[in-house]
């Protein structure tokens, strides 16, 4: 079984669970950029989290076989934060790098009218860069949250089908999908969905269009949960193929929409690779 995490923090988390998932057949992520847990002071503790992301985490990354891209932005527990707004005017500046697969994580966290000036400032961003964007769906009143992102994505430059709509559950699976935008569940312990929902979402809306993420950060979270969906999409019958789609080929389709996602990502299961690093930037080379 071949995975591709299309949403985890590996910042916040060991070189041991870099090693775990390699073992449980993940070997690629995409880290978007998010809250640390506490505020930041400046803009400038952006730019060193940025350059982290794009040097030190696929570096780290590399030395367990597992290829990391990752997406920016300002997000949205801070965007109205007056002391990280100015990060938006560095931002393009860091959308150029190849390392860069997306705008994110943008969207909603309480609802508010700056969080409705960031967002639609990163969708603008998004479309300028060539760049689809990730886009983060509230913990609290989710419906709404999505009916906001909605109203606001149409108003934008950024088409849905370079859109996808993350943390979504039962409540806003129909709306998401009828949008035409990409649908996204994260699996994580307590506060999101946990595989058995999952696979029965999977089986009610279908495997098109849709990634699975752990999500996992410096909370309780387990950043072997896209295994466990695998796992638990063939116990409830679907067939190996599936799998691979919601697992690998859905996310590669998903980033490759900005023309920078690794070429060479194809690990098929049995073989091996070897990790190898070029400026920076993980590179997984031949081995299958």
């Amino acid at each position: 079984m071949r995975i591709f995490d299309p949403h985890i923090h590996m910042t916040s988390r060991t070189t041991d669970d870099y090693a775990r998932m390699h073992a449980a057949g993940v070997r690629a992520v995409v880290e978007p950029a998010f809250w640390l847990g506490q505020p930041r002071t400046s803009p400038g503790s952006f730019h060193d989290y940025f350059d982290a992301l794009l040097g030190w985490e696929p570096f780290r990354a590399s030395q367990y076989g597992i290829s990391h891209h990752c997406t920016l932005a300002l997000n949205p527990k801070e965007a109205g934060d007056p002391r990280c707004v100015p990060v938006l005017d560095a931002l393009p500046r860091y959308l150029d790098k190849d390392g860069v697969v997306a705008v994110g994580e943008i969207g909603y966290d309480s609802m508010t009218p700056a969080e409705d000036t960031a967002l639609a400032a990163q969708l603008q961003l998004a479309a300028d860069h060539g760049l689809p964007a990730l886009v983060h769906t509230p913990h609290r009143d989710k419906a709404e949250g999505v009916r906001r992102t909605l109203d606001v994505l149409r108003e934008s430059a950024l088409p849905p089908e370079r859109t996808l709509l993350d943390h979504l559950n039962e409540t806003t699976v129909r709306a998401a999908a009828d949008s035409g935008c990409w649908l996204g569940f994260s699996v994580y312990p307590d506060t999101k969905m946990d595989p058995d929902r999952t696979v029965a979402l999977l089986r009610a809306h279908g495997t098109s269009r849709v990634l699975v993420n752990s999500a996992a950060d410096w909370g309780h979270s387990d950043p072997l949960s896209t295994r466990r969906v695998g796992d638990t999409m063939l116990a409830a019958g679907f067939t190996e193929d599936d799998v691979d789609q919601v697992l690998w080929r859905n996310p590669v389709a998903f980033y490759s929409l900005s023309g920078r996602l690794d070429t060479d990502l194809d690990p098929r299961p049995g073989g091996t690779e070897t990790p190898a690093t070029h400026e920076g930037n993980s590179v997984l080379r031949g081995g299958e």
